[in-house]
């Protein structure tokens, strides 16, 4: 789902981080508030009054959106799943958990809690609209104030939606799991009515682009589209894990790996390693012993005239501990630690004897194959 991320702050032991593309809403929404919205509700006012209403409604917006977010994750906290942190991009925020919830009544709770935050804030926004006078010094305080009351309301309403992965969706596959007691069938169901929702918006943004609304249209339509591919991405993670549980980092293991010796020259390693295999990282190893990794990043570092005067051992370096993990080990945290770092495959290491690799792709084929088999035989 994400892209480049910046970490903004760490609170109450979770991360906020900001995906590049949230740069984008924030600079539409600004540009909209500050051209249009406050000019058509509050006239009068000058032109860089306008721009500052803007930039604190979208400011708060954003701030909004945290504190959203934040309530999924301290509830989910307080029944036991790991939370990774908060992460704004381009469609409003997400709160990035580490696991599935384990019973539907976290299920619930976990996904209440958001839009009742942001019902709590809009009128508690509302509420502050109301005691502040329509007075021209206080006008716009007053005007963004009243924004954020209804763009609170908006965003709860909006999360609501039975459409899988918003809130809406996850209270409705709550209920489908407690109901039937499968968490598999119970997403199905959620994520089939948010594809439906999805297209919906889809829909509804082509026809108001030919009746005119073009910038509404295409909020419509784009928004429609992730939440379609959200859904069926959220219904593919939860069988990926599905299948995957309980198997063993050792299932997937291949016991024959590419590693290097550290006695060889550098030019050696690049001849017969690296322009052969094409891997931008090999472990080191030495009578079945892991002592180090080395990549091309540091073969860089040596003139091209040197590299017959330097080993393989004086550039190996630590393997860094993303890059390996244990056979004894879950499969998902596998797939967990490739996520994180972009790998595609790690080392499996035991008391520090490198056994083998395990890769993304025999993983994702070992999955096709369940599905195709189950999907054949009715399962």
């Amino acid at each position: 789902m994400f892209g480049n991320r910046i970490t903004l702050f760490k609170l109450f032991g979770f991360e906020v981080k900001i995906d590049i593309s949230w740069l984008i809403l924030a600079v539409l929404i600004t540009f909209t508030l500050a051209r249009g919205f406050f000019p058509h509700y509050y006239k009068g006012l000058p032109l860089l009054t306008y721009w500052w209403m803007g930039l604190s409604g979208a400011l708060g917006f954003f701030a909004s959106i945290i504190f959203h977010e934040f309530w999924h994750s301290f509830v989910a906290r307080r029944y036991g799943l790991p939370m990774k942190g908060i992460t704004l991009f381009i469609f409003g925020g997400v709160a990035e958990m580490g696991d599935e919830p384990p019973n539907a009544k976290t299920e619930f709770l976990m996904a209440i809690a958001g839009p009742l935050s942001s019902i709590f804030l809009g009128f508690g926004f509302f509420g502050i609209n109301l005691l502040i006078p329509r007075s021209d010094p206080l006008l716009p305080m007053k005007g963004v104030i009243g924004y954020l009351a209804y763009i609170n309301l908006i965003l709860a309403a909006f999360n609501l939606l039975p459409a899988f992965p918003l809130d809406g969706g996850r209270i409705l596959r709550s209920a489908i799991w407690k109901w039937t007691d499968n968490i598999r069938w119970a997403t199905r169901v959620a994520s089939w009515t948010g594809s439906f929702f999805g297209i919906a918006l889809m829909i509804l943004g082509i026809l108001s682009i030919f009746q005119g609304n073009f910038i509404g249209g295409i909020w419509f339509f784009v928004i429609g589209m992730f939440v379609k591919n959200a859904a069926q991405i959220s219904y593919q993670q939860v069988l990926l894990r599905n299948v995957l549980a309980g198997k063993r980092v050792g299932y997937f293991t291949k016991l024959d790996p590419v590693f290097v010796p550290p006695s060889i020259s550098i030019e050696q390693f690049v001849e017969e390693y690296f322009y052969k295999y094409h891997f931008k990282m090999f472990p080191v190893v030495e009578d079945t012993n892991i002592v180090g990794c080395i990549n091309i990043a540091q073969v860089k570092n040596i003139p091209r005239n040197e590299w017959n005067q330097h080993t393989v051992r004086e550039l190996a370096k630590k393997c860094l501990p993303e890059n390996t993990i244990s056979p004894e080990a879950d499969t998902l945290k596998a797939l967990s630690l490739m996520k994180q770092n972009g790998n595609t495959k790690l080392m499996v290491v035991e008391d520090r004897k490198l056994i083998g690799i395990i890769t993304l792709k025999d993983i994702l084929q070992y999955f096709s194959a369940r599905m195709d088999l189950e999907e054949y035989s009715g399962k």
